[in-house]
């Protein structure tokens, strides 16, 4: 009866996961502004309690000051991406001739080994970036009009921000009552303080990772002699939003303008080089030091929670995919039933790592200590 009961369990619980997924896709468009608006609510909540505690401000005109200020940045940073990325585009057909004249060589090199005609690898040498461009109109004009949905539906995000921040104490309070039957008050006020420190911890530790990655892109860059060090390292730094394959799409665009500025191929080579040296410096010293274990998740679940996110949401769903799954591996700590789950997504210790032949070498050094000790 006892083995019976369990499969039921199980069943409900699978039943459960596929139907949370299945509405977490159907109302995506719905989900996706919210969950940002809670991750953002976190970022901007200790300015709120600066104008709230220390001004005394009046709880409204805090939270709308604090949103002003987070939202002027943001505005301050898209408008100087969109200002430098349109002069690099004024000179994109200048950089796309000085790209196919530089490899002409290994072109020829490519058609006289394999027979493939150079026209059809390159295409035309008069071909410019406009035309590519009027050939795709369609595809294009399609993409904008998808992104100008997504646009419109993070126009909402400020807006739900301010009523989860103005609303907070009551939404706690609605949790608390919620949650009287199955749990103490005590028990869910340290998973909401856990559930905080681990957002915060995140959020601020990912701001500043940015930095220091976008500084040591940027002098990377500098010595390199590319053009726009600054705006390609920290742009690159900025797509760690999209984990993994941001750093990718980041170190390509500054290669293909050494490409076509620099005399010798090595530069675009160093370019890869050095974002790939400061990926691996950030992916195991800055970010495990500035983020703290309390963020920490093992790096199979983030790969695997990365793509699955990406196929529910797409690009939205990636950067939303750690967050989540640090607050759920904070519940899931909590709870009885799921609490070998919360293990699975954490961090594994050493000993998982070490060998029997180390274990034992351990074991007897620790014997001989002791036998010292007692002569």
């Amino acid at each position: 009866m006892n083995t019976v009961t369990h499969k039921n369990h199980i069943v409900k619980d699978l039943f459960a996961f596929i139907l949370i997924v299945f509405i977490a896709y159907i109302l995506q468009d719905f989900l996706i502004p919210i969950l940002f608006a809670i991750l953002l609510s976190v970022l901007v909540y200790p300015i709120v309690k600066f104008f709230e505690t220390r001004l005394c401000f009046n709880r409204i005109v805090s939270i709308l000051i604090a949103i002003l200020i987070f939202s002027a940045i943001i505005f301050f940073i898209f408008v100087a991406i969109g200002i430098q990325f349109q002069d690099i585009m004024d000179q994109s057909d200048t950089y796309y001739k000085k790209i196919v004249e530089k490899t002409h060589i290994l072109i020829q090199e490519t058609e006289n080994t394999t027979g493939i005609e150079s026209e059809d690898i390159v295409g035309a040498e008069n071909l410019e970036v406009k035309e590519i461009v009027k050939k795709n109109s369609n595809k294009i004009i399609d993409f904008i009009t998808q992104s100008g949905t997504i646009i419109s539906d993070f126009l909402f995000t400020p807006l739900y921000m301010f009523f989860l921040l103005l609303y907070r104490s009551f939404l706690i309070s609605f949790l608390y009552k919620a949650t009287a039957k199955v749990s103490t008050k005590k028990s869910i006020r340290f998973i909401l303080t856990e559930l905080y420190k681990v957002q915060q911890n995140y959020l601020v530790g990912l701001v500043s990772v940015m930095g220091i990655v976008g500084l040591l892109n940027s002098l990377g860059l500098l010595a390199l002699g590319i053009d726009y060090p600054f705006f390609f390292g920290f742009l690159c730094a900025l797509l760690l939003l999209v984990p993994y394959v941001g750093i990718i799409i980041g170190s390509m665009l500054p290669a293909l303008v050494a490409l076509a500025t620099k005399d010798s191929y090595w530069y675009a080579v160093g370019v890869i080089a050095i974002f790939g040296f400061i990926q691996f410096i950030e992916g195991n010293f800055i970010t495990p030091k500035i983020t703290g274990s309390k963020v920490s998740l093992n790096s199979f679940v983030s790969i695997l929670v990365i793509l699955l996110f990406s196929m529910l949401w797409g690009i939205p769903g990636m950067i939303l995919a750690l967050p989540i799954t640090a607050s759920l591996k904070v519940i899931f700590d909590n709870s009885v039933k799921f609490k070998a789950i919360g293990f699975l997504l954490g961090q594994a210790d050493e000993k998982y790592f070490s060998s029997k032949s180390k274990n034992r070498l351990k074991i007897w050094k620790k014997i001989r200590k002791e036998k010292i000790l007692q002569s």
